[in-house]
């Protein structure tokens, strides 16, 4: 916590700083560009440099040739190193717990040898389970895309809505289902949705479904499902709990696949904390948006009354905001994430709520208003941005009492994070700016 200060100028040139942080969160749906990887969201160069061997073409794979067509319709011609292990084990019919960083293309993974083997139209085959309703419409409409030379029905449930319309979805005959854990255990006890002929089951960021609380939902699903089936596990982090969990839902001898290194650094990533005193939080954080040259931004603040007030100031200030928090009603947070994609809304202000997972290119600039408690969560709001090669800059304001968490996050990234300075902003004195104090040697 000693480093110097380093000085941005006036024209926002923060890129340089080295970056310490890797990207970790979870993805879906992939950019339709011509770059040549089909990743999802982040950058896997890092990724890419610790796996040995010659590319590989989707071809070599045993995907079904509807499916090859879909992926290079989309632009994409080689299969990232999770896609390579994890497909063919996939249409092996083999028990998999895999662990990889986020934007390695792990959706992908196993949705496209999944439609592979169910081919065609027919009974409830897959079910995928996800930990938030954004990330089981962001699964779904990847599902959507990578059957579209297929007759294969998809469906997605989510709690916060109404029954209606995934009823009727339900009633058509669906071949894959991507839901929550609550809405689905509550379809499960309406008779809605059979399991009888389940081939397939995808549990996906089971860490955070145990964040989250839901490890009991999910095990009374598991126990709806056939014994007879094939089961994908998924997890960036395996704590006791989930270790449990695996050895009752896996079959013995499941294949094991670890991409990457949590902690290590995000390349296309430059990470500053800006100290400050509490009082000039909000007047740095509009000095910044003023003196940076962003596209877009999402601000994480680490409470949701907090989230709202941020909005509100931002909002006065004339900057186009939209805000998203487990308050916000379902159409309120696809209206705001759409709008945030789409160019309307130029900040996104969140919680951590949006911080693992969310589909959004583009994003320039993470800012964290409030210094995240857990240092994993760090790392994956930073995640949101430098993606697909791009750079990206993270911004953490940080007072006097973040010092302790400031620190726990240094030790988890095994780097210290430079502090910086706003040129042209004028400070209030706060001790987080004197120098350290030498401690004298006795004789």
């Amino acid at each position: 916590m000693d480093e110097e200060f380093v000085h941005g100028g006036e024209d926002g040139a923060f890129r340089g700083f080295a970056a310490i942080a890797q990207a970790d969160a979870e993805a879906a749906l992939p950019r339709r560009d011509t770059q040549a990887r089909f990743h999802e969201q982040d950058s896997i160069a890092p990724v890419r440099a610790s796996w040995q061997g010659p590319p590989m073409s989707f071809q070599g794979l045993g995907l079904s040739e509807d499916v090859i067509h879909a992926v290079q319709s989309m632009g994409y011609l080689e299969p990232t190193p999770i896609q390579e292990r994890a497909i063919p084990v996939v249409m092996s019919g083999k028990d998999l717990m895999g662990s990889a960083q986020t934007g390695t293309g792990k959706t992908a993974a196993f949705a496209l040898p999944i439609i592979s083997r169910l081919q065609k139209h027919g009974a409830l085959r897959c079910l995928i389970l996800e930990p938030t309703r954004e990330l089981a419409l962001q699964v779904e409409e990847a599902i959507k895309e990578y059957s579209r030379f297929t007759n294969i029905h998809q469906c997605v449930l989510y709690g916060g809505v109404g029954y209606g319309k995934q009823k009727e979805e339900l009633d058509k005959g669906v071949d894959i289902v991507v839901a929550t854990p609550g809405r689905l255990n509550d379809l499960i006890e309406q008779r809605l949705v059979p399991l009888d002929k389940l081939e397939l089951l995808v549990l996906d960021e089971v860490d955070r479904m145990l964040d989250m609380g839901f490890l009991p939902q999910v095990r009374k699903i598991v126990e709806s499902c056939p014994k007879e089936r094939q089961t994908l596990f998924f997890s960036a982090t395996l704590p006791p709990e989930i270790e449990r969990l695996t050895k009752w839902v896996l079959k013995e001898n499941p294949e094991i696949i670890e991409i990457g290194q949590r902690r290590s650094p995000a390349e296309t990533v430059n990470h500053a904390l800006y100290p400050v005193a509490r009082d000039q939080k909000f007047d740095l954080l509009v000095a910044l948006l003023q003196k940076t040259h962003f596209e877009s931004v999402i601000i994480f603040a680490r409470t949701k009354f907090g989230a709202d007030a941020i909005a509100a100031k931002l909002i006065e200030e004339k900057h186009p905001v939209a805000v998203m928090h487990s308050n916000r009603s379902q159409s309120e947070r696809v209206e705001a994430l759409e709008g945030f994609k789409s160019g309307k809304y130029e900040v996104l202000v969140a919680t951590d709520i949006a911080a693992r997972g969310l589909d959004v290119q583009g994003v320039t600039h993470v800012i964290n208003y409030d210094v995240p408690q857990n240092a994993e969560d760090y790392v994956h709001r930073i995640g949101r941005t430098g993606r697909a090669q791009s750079e990206g800059d993270a911004f953490t304001l940080m007072t006097g009492e973040d010092v302790d968490e400031v620190r726990k996050i240094e030790d988890y990234l095994g780097k210290p994070v430079p502090k910086v300075k706003l040129e042209g902003f004028e400070y209030l004195y706060t001790a987080l700016f004197a120098p350290p104090v030498k401690k004298k040697r006795r004789r």
